[in-house]
């Protein structure tokens, strides 16, 4: 990059070079990419057909790097193929306009402007005509399409095509939009001059004339064929296109109280404010109970160019979508458009969806592909590993889904640290335990790799709870019970996890005692509750944490501050990825004080 020049003066390649290195350290970062391209455009004063090569060279890398990094961005689309127009002429200009359309297919703007461009540069009005038909294919029920309507009658008025644009009138008075009612009076007043074969579908106008000849019949006054017999009929068909009217208003009204709501229907990478997605989810619930899949699917798309960073909203699409008969290849395509270009890999959730769904379609091949895409740059995720391996134990069992476990564990790669090889450890358990139905194989493994997981939460949570639930008899009880005491005396003399996360297993414990306790279970429970809930005056295992200068003399620290111990210090390092599986706020909500025993997995 030092070498390469842009074209420009010495400062004019000095700027680029340091944009383009800030760009390649932080390509998520907006206002850099805008400065970036604002420089590039301003290169010689401003690009034209005779402007340096380099300079122009440069200037589309640019653009065609900010806007496959931002292809939302609809105005830069437009600068974009003015440039291009400017540089290398029409053609140029419309692959960029293309490539556009392309990019965000519901862009009332962009698609205005590219209509605009072809009026203007095209002599052929049946090509002009065909995009124009295009673009109304995908704009056209836009609440705020009337720019694009507009700029389309203004075309075949330019031709004085009263036929055309009565028939595009025609069409646009159905449709719930911003200024239906200004269409509407044109129609109507056209409708005036027009020959009553265009005002109606033809069964619908043969109702009518059968109900005006029935008339005559009925009133000797009217003549067949007489101007008060076709003003009759006028009359009818005005009264019909009311009735339009009517249900157009009505349509709008419902929909007006969403589109009110809506301040940024653009794309931005700025955050939306919950009132904006709350009136989404809103208006999404609307256009599915109203049950027109045309604008269903519309309003979608529209959504997703406002929401394209909110995977929820991609989440909902597809399974919309795949809820509708023969529409497979469109959710993939859900799935590969937010998967590509919009969700982060850092939020794993639509890419381990799609692999679902593909998993559904019988591509298991492809959904391991996404698995292991995932794990490349998030290598030690959790939730990741752990589907994958479900995925392989679905199609090749359990002992290939416990190879793939062990495989990870044994790992050398840095991310996939103690806390992740323990939280594998529990899931390889609970694979034998769950799947297998190897009680004895799964407490072994359990016992086996405590040793390195002695500060893993989720290995202790579901070695506790392992235990806990294993069918016992008045005959094995008792067997059981040492069992489940020994993990918990390991969790409280032999773990380094905090005192906090101690005290919640020794609640679990503490109901095991009084739900299934022996006589002497009561003696038990009170030592524990002093222990844990007591104050630290005397809490004996707590006071043997402390030396003498206030160093740990047990796993897990209470250090001393002027002479006096204070609140635990946790030891284990956060892990990066935990929100991503964070144990939900439903499986949390216990009564009382006291934690449930076996949700949690991977927290």
């Amino acid at each position: 990059m030092a070498d390469y020049s842009f074209g420009g003066s010495d400062e004019e390649n000095a700027e680029l070079k340091k944009l383009n290195v800030e760009v390649s350290e932080d390509s998520d970062n907006f206002e850099i990419w805008e400065k970036l391209v604002r420089t590039a455009e301003s290169l010689e004063g401003g690009l034209n057909r005779n402007s340096n090569p380099q300079s122009i060279v440069a200037t589309r890398d640019i653009y065609d790097r900010f806007l496959a990094k931002f292809p939302l961005l609809f105005g830069y689309w437009k600068k974009y193929a003015d440039l291009e127009f400017s540089i290398a002429g029409t053609e140029a200009a419309e692959l960029v306009y293309e490539r556009g359309v392309g990019s965000i297919t519901n862009s009332v703007d962009l698609w205005t402007n590219y209509c605009a461009f072809k009026v203007e540069t095209s002599h052929d009005p049946d090509v002009i005509r065909e995009l124009f038909e295009r673009g109304a294919s995908y704009v056209g029920l836009d609440f705020l399409a009337h720019p694009f309507w507009d700029k389309y009658i203004e075309f075949e008025d330019r031709l004085e095509a009263q036929d055309k644009i009565f028939a595009i009138l025609d069409r646009v008075v159905h449709i719930p939009m911003h200024q239906y009612a200004r269409y509407f009076e044109r129609f109507r007043q056209l409708a005036q001059s027009r020959p009553v074969t265009e005002l109606l579908p033809a069964d619908v106008l043969a109702q009518f004339q059968a109900d005006v000849t029935n008339q005559i019949a009925a009133n000797q006054a009217i003549q067949p064929g007489s101007h008060d017999a076709e003003r009759e009929l006028r009359v009818r068909i005005d009264g019909f296109h009311l009735e339009i009217f009517q249900r157009t208003q009505t349509e709008t009204t419902k929909r007006w109280t969403y589109e009110s709501e809506i301040k940024r229907p653009y794309f931005h990478v700025t955050e939306l404010d919950e009132s904006q997605l709350a009136n989404w989810r809103k208006y999404l619930d609307f256009e599915e109970a109203e049950g027109d899949a045309a604008r269903i699917s519309f309003l979608y798309e529209r959504c997703l160019v406002t929401c394209a960073y909110y995977d929820e909203f991609w989440l909902r699409y597809a399974r919309y979508m795949l809820a509708q008969d023969g529409k497979e290849e469109e959710v993939r395509n859900i799935y590969q458009r937010a998967s590509m270009l919009y969700a982060p890999i850092a939020r794993p959730a639509v890419r381990l969806q799609y692999a679902y769904f593909e998993e559904m379609c019988g591509r298991v091949e492809i959904a391991k592909d996404i698995h292991e895409a995932i794990l490349m740059t998030l290598p030690g995720h959790i939730e990741t590993i752990i589907s994958w391996a479900n995925t392989v134990r679905r199609h090749e069992g359990v002992d290939a889904a416990v190879a793939e476990i062990r495989k990870q564990i044994s790992s050398t790669d840095a991310h996939v640290d103690a806390y992740t090889k323990s939280a594998l450890v529990a899931e390889w358990a609970r694979l034998l335990w769950k799947i297998n139905g190897s009680v004895d194989e799964a407490r072994q493994v359990f016992q086996k790799e405590q040793h390195w997981c002695l500060d893993s939460r989720p290995f202790w949570t579901n070695y506790l709870s392992f235990e806990l639930e294993q069918p016992t008899s008045a005959e094995t009880e008792s067997t059981q019970y040492q069992r489940i005491r020994q993990v918990h005396e390991d969790i409280r003399r032999r773990s380094r996890l905090p005192t906090s996360a101690v005290r919640d297993l020794s609640h679990v414990y503490m109901v095991y005692l009084l739900d299934r306790g022996t006589k002497d279970a009561a003696k038990e429970f009170m030592t524990l509750d002093r222990e844990v809930n007591g104050p630290l005056s005397i809490q004996i295992l707590a006071k043997a944490k402390l030396g003498e200068d206030g160093k740990p003399g047990m796993p897990g620290r209470l250090p001393i501050e002027n002479g006096l111990p204070t609140v635990e210090v946790e030891e284990r390092r956060e892990n990066p990825y935990a929100k991503y599986f964070q144990q939900s706020h439903a499986e949390i909500a216990v009564s009382g004080a006291v934690p449930p025993v076996a949700p949690l997995r991977y927290q």
